[in-house]
This record gives structure tokens, C-alpha cells and sequence, in this order.
């Protein structure tokens, strides 16, 4: 351990990191870091509930939407919680939510805006994308935002792609950090913790930065039903995804979809002989 200018630095395998995340372990000489307000933007994907069993179509081309019930990716969600935080901690000045899809994404989009987003973007297109143009889109409206934060959940739960965020870090050339756990302004820079397999690491970032959202970010909160009609009125803009100049093509097609096998019923067994019985000559594990 060692100082430097964002309080402490940590070493870990894969370096040096600067550190003072979270607030009960800030270093005192970051107390005093000078919050200035800002912009922040939320990426949000429209995604089948995930409560809601998953089907196949009939055909196998794909998974069945038809009458199903969808809902704001659950880690976009955290994404959009962990922004509202940071404005209602005086940190950020705005929060502005967009998506890529269908005219149909509007509703997860005044979900964003229900539980405390400022207005909204929706990228209309009724093309199937794949993340690198979906990224493309996104840089774009990044071009014209130019936020100080971008925010995405680390993945979504429908293909759990996890490519969006990191591939819209390298369009605009700007510092990334995956895997968030948290997130702090400190002395200018953006200060994430996020997960890795040896335990976490803490990242500075200068600004403007790509954090993707783990689920130990946070726990997002419920829309009120005065905030949801609140959200009726908040502004939500349309923008042709042609109108962007973005260059895209078709690099990959989806194939098909197979649903998992069914699972076989256990066997209940009265005694571990029988149990050792059964691994051995019917289970053939041992």
C-alpha cells in the first residue's frame, strides 16, 4: 500500500490502483474533493421478464415474444438506480436514460423515468441488432449528450452479450471499468471497485468514463405511483436511428434457438446403500 493523489493505492496482481471508494474508508485528504455537478447517462435494454418463462417458437428461429410480458433489464435497473443516487447526492445534475429498439421500448423507458430519471432518448429502429451496432447508435448519442458518466448493466439477461458497454468505451475512447461494486467522484476522476476473481480491484478513471453495473452496486428502488405519473410528463424524445450517421452491417445472424433438455425426475432412496446403489449403477458416477 502506498499514497498517490486519489488517497490510497492498492497493489493487486494486476497492478497499482488508486483507491478511496467507499465512504468509510475515504482517505482524509479526499474528504475534502471538490464535487462538481455533471451529466450522466444510462443505457437501458427492453428484456422479457424475468419472471416469466422463457419459450422457443415453434420453428426454432428464435425465442418467443408474442404476448410476453417484458420489463426493464434488471441490471440496467441497477444502472439507473446507482445514477439517481449520485444526483441525489448533489454529485450528478441530470440523469438521462436511453435505448436502442422498437417504439415498444418507451414503456421501459418511463419505467427509468418513474423511478427518477430527468427525460429519456429512444433510438427508434425495428432492425435486429447486434451490440456492436447498437454501441455504434449509442456513441453517437453520446457525441451529442456528452456526459461526464455512462452508465450500462453489465449485461442483459435475454442473449447476456456483455459487450455493449466495453465496445462503446472504444468508439469514444474513453476509460472503462466492468464489474462496478462502486462508485465515487473523487478530486475530479471516477473511483470504481468492481469485481474480479482474486477478490476486487479499484479503478481511477478520468473523465468522461464506462461503468458497468454488477448487482452488489446497489438495490434499486420502487417506482412510486405518484413519480409513475410523474413520468407521463417527463420528456421523451424519439430520434431515427437513420438520422444518427452511424455506419452499420449485419456481422453475425442468429442461426437458431434449442431449448435446454428436460430435466429427468430424481429417484427417492430409503438408505445410503441404496443411494451408493443407485450412483453406481444408474447414475453411473462412481
Amino acid at each position: 500500500m502506498r499514497g498517490g493523489k486519489t488517497g490510497i493505492t492498492i497493489q493487486s496482481k494486476q497492478g497499482w490502483y488508486g483507491a478511496c471508494v467507499r465512504p468509510s474508508r475515504i482517505d482524509p485528504k479526499c474528504q475534502g474533493a471538490v464535487r462538481r455537478t455533471m451529466k450522466v447517462l444510462v443505457a437501458v435494454k427492453r428484456a422479457i421478464d424475468p419472471n416469466v418463462k422463457v419459450r422457443v417458437k415453434a420453428d426454432g428461429s428464435d425465442v418467443e415474444l408474442g404476448g410476453v410480458k417484458m420489463a426493464l433489464n434488471p441490471f440496467c435497473e441497477i444502472a439507473v438506480e446507482e445514477a439517481i443516487r449520485l444526483k441525489e447526492k448533489g454529485v450528478a445534475s441530470e440523469v438521462v436514460v436511453v435505448s436502442v429498439g422498437t417504439s415498444a421500448a418507451q414503456e421501459q423507458l418511463r419505467t427509468a423515468l418513474a423511478l427518477g430519471a430527468d427525460r429519456a432518448l429512444l433510438v427508434e429502429t425495428n432492425a435486429v441488432l447486434e451490440p456492436l451496432s447498437v454501441a455504434k447508435y449509442l456513441s453517437k448519442v453520446i457525441d451529442q449528450e456528452k456526459p461526464q458518466l455512462i452508465l450500462f448493466g453489465k449485461q442483459a439477461i435475454d442473449q447476456e452479450n456483455n459487450q455493449v458497454g466495453q465496445m462503446v468505451a472504444q468508439l469514444i475512447g474513453s476509460g472503462q471499468a466492468t464489474y462496478a461494486s462502486a462508485i465515487n467522484q473523487v478530486d475530479g476522476q471516477w473511483v470504481v471497485e468492481r469485481e474480479v476473481d482474486s477478490g476486487s480491484q479499484v479503478l481511477a478513471l478520468a473523465m468522461p468514463a464506462v461503468v458497468t453495473c454488477d448487482l452488489r452496486l446497489n438495490q434499486p428502488r420502487y417506482a412510486s405511483l405518484p413519480n409513475i405519473m410523474k413520468a407521463k410528463k417527463k420528456p421523451l424524445e424519439i430520434i431515427a436511428a437513420d438520422t444518427l450517421g452511424a455506419s452499420v452491417k449485419e456481422h453475425a445472424r442468429l442461426l437458431g434457438v434449442v431449448p435446454p433438455a428436460v430435466r429427468k425426475a430424481g429417484i427417492n432412496v430409503g438408505s445410503v446403500a441404496e443411494l451408493v446403489d443407485k450412483l453406481k449403477n444408474v447414475a453411473g458416477v462412481i
